[in-house]
């Protein structure tokens, strides 16, 4: 148990470190509320295919890091606790 104890930390480390890389490289492209005021549209050609850029592919993958943060920290809460 002691080894699946050592591997489970090491993947949360390596998987923390990269979450971080990620978060880090992705940039502020917000309007935030002004976009709302002067009612610009986010219905173009961009916004639609945003999946297939290199910024939504870094969204995409940090949420699913994010995911698999949480999911990690509560199974090893679990196993340290027994």
């Amino acid at each position: 148990m002691k080894v699946v104890k050592i591997i489970m930390m090491v993947i949360y480390v390596i998987v923390c470190l990269i979450l971080t890389v990620i978060c880090m490289k992705q940039s502020k492209d917000d309007d935030g509320l002004s976009s709302t005021i002067t009612g610009s549209s986010s219905s173009n050609f961009y916004e639609k295919n945003k999946g297939n850029t290199k910024e939504g592919k870094l969204s995409k993958w940090t949420i699913i890091l994010g995911i698999v943060f949480a999911v990690m920290a509560v199974v090893l809460n679990a196993i340290y606790l027994f």
